[in-house]
């Protein structure tokens, strides 16, 4: 619950020295006798780290902190670079920066993010992300947030859905500061390979504060605006690997280890691709507060937070695809790693992205202290995230091509046998060659993208009952919740691959190559915009289908919680104990045209044929939970504490995993015939959490601290397939290809031949249906270490942790089948060295994540180990201007991600160094 904090105007402290150790209502009262210092700031960097230390120090359960070295200024130019300085905490990146965080081995999906003690709204128009209860952290500006909690362990007045952790991010309010504030910074981001853009782009951001009306009125105002352009390098894999697609006779397995491979298996590559993409990415974010403070007994606030993400994008691909491989040698773990195929083809591929989001927030406040026991706190807001307004596609996707076959004798190949393939292709027999226009023709077009609508509409209601007498029984936290998340989707879809054999006349196409790299002699250049104009122009663009899923999810919660306090023999023992008890109503659905049948339109296409009308199913689902708590904390010695914490806490499942929908994954004239059906019964991930640790405070901001911990999580979800039919309509789907009738394949998705499309007496369609279940339940435990010291008063200090995190739930590589595989289990370790002096700082920061699975399913994606060097460097020309420069990335290390093993490439980004220069002023 957000917290009850006792007012007090016209004194200030930096949020750094006077943060509050829990966010719901655990704030301490002033007590009479406490001096409260006026006019007292305290910035810098060892303030933030002291500040950071005093929450971890006075939290009952285990608590890390960032805080704002001063007034917008961060640590990192991005929050989850922040946070994975705290011990016990690794980011996800995109586009070499930090876009989610992974808390003690659980991924983003397991770990709720507030604002201000509230739950946002999350959505994306990519068709892979869709929807996500992960929030993602590109889309704030580190400028807006004063402080970020980490709460590694449950606590029953926070709101549930963290199982690795809740994390809270808070933002100021008119009153943190005395009087009149304002200040500005605008800095300049270099990057060194945009390529397509700007290679300087702005960034600038702002706030101001005033306190009017004797002091019992405020207003806040904050906003920021950046700009990236990035560009990206990628050699990988569209598909991934696989055991048998695609096919292979008789593969060379004289090379495999039988020790470890016993069953010869093989695992081929169906494409490799040479990707040369530039993007530009616009981040606009604002909020305004009034705040009023009439006495010391109460307080009002009214708030708007609002983001506005947009990012666009270009990129072209060189694709050699092994629909099938007719020669190939395993190696010793059964990789072929020199496929080759004769007389097919080279794929020139052009990708167009373009979305937005946009955030709104409104939220209310009400903080009074009813008597001088008992504090009340009504907080409440209703934010939407929506993502590609109008439903525009979001990708738009085209495909150039070699002619097919003996027109096009061209030969490719390719080489696994290091970290990085290599390939080589031979078009001697070609005329001209594979690059000359008069041998490319067209080949497809894709467009597709989602319109989200996520609503979170949240009530909060807490209260504190404080003891007036001296007993061991000190407060009695209370409280009720009531959250509604709705989401609304919108995918839109459109496609046509049958565009080959002169069916587009592409002689106006803009199409040029340029030099590729990493085993590439050229990267096709050319536009999907002009590619789908040209299709749409010459009437080929098939219609587009939409599909509509949704959830309301309705949680209603009760919350007790008692702190206790006493003597155990000049020891001092404070303990939270309490109880939140939660119930869960889920209400999905799901629109749109049903599958009737398939059309046969080429060798390798079997278009779907939907009904003429949409028709909506529905599901439902509801649960409860009891959900616990226990913090003990132990003052052994002075400025030594021992901590023991048990609680349970729940995730829930992912959201398009509710959806009563069926998805049609393949459905090639051969095979394979997948789909997946969602499931709105699921139950959320259930752990019992279980943490130890022992800290030693020795100096002033110095500390160094050890601990344990494990859950023990149940309803872990595993795709449990089955074999069957689907009944559409006007009966089972059947194949028409299985028995063709003459003169088939024929026709077009817009125009089919009747006798190629299902009839009745083909044979149906068995398919692999995949259905999320709960199923498994794991033990996941760990112990992390971080030692933080300052060397006296000489200015230089250091940080160092170390997070281990283990499972017996681990993928095996050599295993055919995996069972449950924990995804995000990795260790990490961060060494932060810094100086700061007369109005000089200084910080090198190093973070190193070990490799970690990324996904499981059929075959895993791993991340291969990373390590990255930043720093950051600023100097007071004096008390209301500071200059800084600030390096990310600067080994330009490259992300690699790969199936079993390291050669079986999936993924190797190189995005270079980047850099900033500013200057920021304050009054």
């Amino acid at each position: 619950m957000t917290s009850f904090q006792t007012p007090f105007k016209r004194n200030i402290m930096s949020a750094s020295v006077i943060a509050a150790v829990s966010m719901g209502a655990q704030a301490q009262t002033t007590q009479p006798n406490e001096i409260i210092l006026e006019d007292v700031i305290v910035t810098g960097i060892r303030a933030s780290l002291t500040g950071a230390m005093d929450i971890k120090r006075n939290a009952t359960g285990v608590v890390d902190a960032i805080s704002a070295e001063d007034i917008g200024k961060f640590p990192d130019t991005n929050l989850a670079e922040s946070l994975q300085r705290i011990t016990g905490v690794a980011i996800d990146r995109s586009n070499n920066e930090g876009n989610q965080v992974t808390v003690r081995g659980f991924g983003p999906s397991f770990n709720l993010v507030m604002l201000n003690g509230r739950q946002m709204p999350n959505s994306s128009a990519l068709s892979s992300t869709a929807v996500s209860r992960s929030f993602n952290f590109r889309e704030i500006a580190a400028e807006s947030v004063s402080r970020v909690e980490v709460y590694k362990t449950g606590k029953a007045h926070v709101p549930s859905g963290g199982l690795g952790a809740t994390i809270n991010l808070q933002t100021a309010k008119p009153f943190d500061f005395d009087g009149f504030t304002l200040l500005g910074s605008t800095k300049g981001i270099i990057e060194s390979n945009a390529s397509g853009g700007n290679n300087v782009t702005p960034e600038v951001s702002g706030m101001v504060s005033q306190i009017f009306g004797d002091d019992s009125f405020g207003i806040l105002a904050s906003f920021s605006h950046a700009q990236r352009d990035f560009h990206v390098d990628r050699i990988g894999t569209a598909n991934g690997w696989s055991q048998s697609y695609p096919a292979q006779s008789n593969p060379d397995t004289s090379a495999i280890n039988t020790n470890l491979n016993p069953s010869l298996t093989t695992w081929r590559v169906a494409t490799v691709d040479l990707d040369n993409a530039d993007y530009e990415r616009t981040r606009q974010n604002g909020q305004i507060v009034l705040q009023y403070f009439p006495d010391d007994d109460f307080s009002a606030s009214v708030d708007y937070t609002m983001s506005r993400f947009e990012e666009n994008g270009q990129m072209n691909r060189m694709s050699f695809w092994f629909d099938d491989v007719e020669t190939g040698k395993a190696d010793a773990n059964g990789t072929i790693i020199n496929p080759a195929r004769s007389n097919d083809e080279l794929n020139f591929w052009a990708w167009e992205y373009g979305f937005t989001t946009e955030n709104d927030s409104f939220g209310l406040n009400i903080d009074w202290a009813a008597t001088e026991t008992i504090k009340l706190v009504l907080d409440a807001h209703s934010s939407k995230s929506h993502s590609n307004p109008g439903a525009q596609p979001a990708e738009r996707i085209a495909n150039l091509k070699n002619p097919f076959g003996d027109a096009a004798p061209v030969h490719i190949s390719a080489d696994f046998s290091g970290k990085l393939p290599t390939v080589a292709y031979d078009d001697s027999a070609l005329v001209g060659g594979a690059y000359s226009r008069e041998n490319i023709e067209a080949d497809l077009y894709q467009e597709r993208g989602n319109e989200v609508e996520n609503t979170v509409d949240q009530i909060q209601f807490s209260g504190e009952w404080v003891n007036p007498n001296e007993s061991v029984l000190r407060q009695i936290n209370f409280g009720f919740a009531s959250i509604t998340n709705s989401v609304d989707t919108l995918s839109i879809h459109s496609s046509n691959f049958s565009l080959g054999n002169g069916a587009v006349d592409i002689s106006d196409l803009d199409l040029t190559f340029s030099p590729g790299d990493i085993g590439y002699e050229f990267v096709p250049n050319y536009s999907a915009n002009q590619f789908l104009n040209l299709v749409e122009e010459q009437g080929l663009k098939n219609p587009a289908t939409l599909d509509e899923n949704g959830i309301e999810e309705s949680i209603s919660a009760l919350y007790l919680s008692l702190d206790l306090e006493t003597d155990i023999r000049d020891m001092l023992l404070r303990t939270n104990i309490g109880v939140r008890y939660e119930t869960t109503t889920v209400n999905t659905y799901s629109k749109g045209k049903p599958v009737i049948g398939f059309n046969w339109v080429s060798p390798l296409e079997l278009a779907k044929i939907v009904a003429d009308e949409a028709v909506t199913r529905t599901a439902d689902a509801d649960y409860n939970h009891v959900l616990p708590n226990l913090d003990i904390s132990l003052d052994i010695v002075e400025d030594v504490i021992a901590r023991l914490s048990y609680s349970t806490t729940i995730a829930r499942s992912n959201i398009d995993a509710m959806y009563p929908n069926v998805t049609y994954y393949s459905h090639q004239p051969n095979g394979p015939f997948t789909a997946s059906q969602g499931n709105a019964a699921l139950l959320p991930f259930d752990s019992a959490n279980l943490d130890f640790s022992l800290e030693w405070y020795y100096a002033d901001g110095s500390y160094i601290s050890g601990g344990y911990f494990s859950k023990n999580v149940d309803n872990f979800l595993a795709a449990g397939q089955e074999l069957q039919t689907i009944i559409g309509p006007e009966g089972p789907l059947t194949n028409p290809s299985a028995n063709p009738r003459p003169g088939c394949p024929a026709g077009s998705v817009s125009e089919p031949v009747e006798a190629c499309t299902s009839q009745p007496s083909d044979p149906e369609i068995i398919w692999g249906i995949a259905t999320p279940k709960n199923t498994d339940e794991s033990l996941v435990d760990g112990w992390e270490l971080n030692v933080q010291h300052m060397f006296g008063q000489s200015g230089f200090g250091a940080i160092l942790n170390y997070t281990t995190v283990d499972s017996n739930d681990r993928y095996d590589v050599y295993a055919i089948e995996n069972g449950l595989a924990l995804q995000g289990l990795s260790d990490t370790a961060n060494l932060v060295a810094f100086y700061e002096k007369n109005g000089l700082q200084l910080r090198v920061a190093y973070n190193w994540r070990d490799k970690f699975l990324l996904a499981s399913g059929p075959e895993p994606t791993f991340t291969a180990a990373y390590s990255q060097v930043d720093f950051n460097a600023s100097y007071d020309i004096n008390e209301n201007l500071t200059v800084f420069i600030e390096g990310l990335n600067l080994t330009d290390e490259a992300t690699h991600r790969y199936g079993r093993w390291e050669n079986q490439l999936k993924d190797y980004e190189q995005y270079g160094q980047r850099y900033a220069l500013g200057i920021r002023a304050k009054l």
